[in-house]
C-alpha cells in the first residue's frame, strides 16, 4: 500500500507549523530565518483553513486522476515517477494561466503572481526517511504519512469501541 499525507482534523490546533516547515523546506536557505535574512519570500504549499471552530490542514492529494494535469495547457503540470503531481522540473514551462488553480477540487494550488506560475505541494521536502516537512513538524500528529487503509481502519475502530462498550 502507498503512503499518503492524511489529516486527522480533530488534532489540528491551527498552529501553522506545517505551513512554516513547508515554506522553509522550499527556500534556498532551508530555514525561515535564513530565507528572510537572504531576502527570500518562501512560499508554503500546505494550507491551514478554518471553518467555524474546526481547523484543517490541507495539501495536495496527488490525485490518481489529477484534474490539474488534464487542465494544464502547456503540459507543465505532470506526474513524477514517484507519483507526485507537480509543475516543477517539467519540460514545459508554467505560463500562469491558472487553469490548474480553477480545477483543483481541494483549492491547494496557489498562484504566484510575481513569478507567474502555479505553486503546489511537490513532495520535494522529504527527509531521508521519506517523511514530508509538514508531517515532521506537526506537534499534535494532525498530519500523518500512512496508507489510507491504515487510517480508515483506525477510524472504524474508533467509532465502534464506544458503540460496543
Amino acid at each position: 500500500m502507498k503512503n499518503e499525507i492524511l489529516m486527522r482534523y480533530e488534532r489540528c490546533l491551527g498552529c501553522r507549523s506545517c505551513e512554516l516547515a513547508c515554506a522553509a523546506a522550499h527556500s534556498q536557505a532551508g530555514s525561515i530565518i535564513g530565507a528572510i535574512l537572504a531576502g527570500e519570500k518562501p512560499a508554503n504549499r500546505v494550507f491551514v483553513s478554518q471553518v467555524g471552530d474546526t481547523k484543517v490542514p490541507l495539501n495536495c492529494r496527488h490525485c490518481e486522476d489529477a484534474p490539474c494535469i488534464d487542465a494544464c495547457i502547456t503540459g507543465a503540470m505532470h506526474r513524477e515517477p514517484s507519483g507526485a503531481v507537480t509543475n516543477e522540473g517539467g519540460t514545459s514551462r508554467c505560463t500562469g494561466c491558472w487553469m490548474c488553480v480553477m480545477v483543483c477540487p481541494y483549492g491547494v494550488i496557489r498562484s504566484d503572481l510575481i513569478q507567474r506560475r502555479a505553486v503546489k505541494c511537490d513532495l520535494a521536502c522529504l527527509d531521508d526517511g521519506g517523511i514530508p516537512a509538514c508531517v515532521r513538524s506537526c506537534p499534535t500528529g494532525a498530519l500523518v504519512l500512512a496508507p489510507v487503509e491504515e487510517i480508515s481502519s483506525a477510524r472504524r475502530k474508533q467509532f465502534l469501541i464506544p458503540q460496543i462498550g
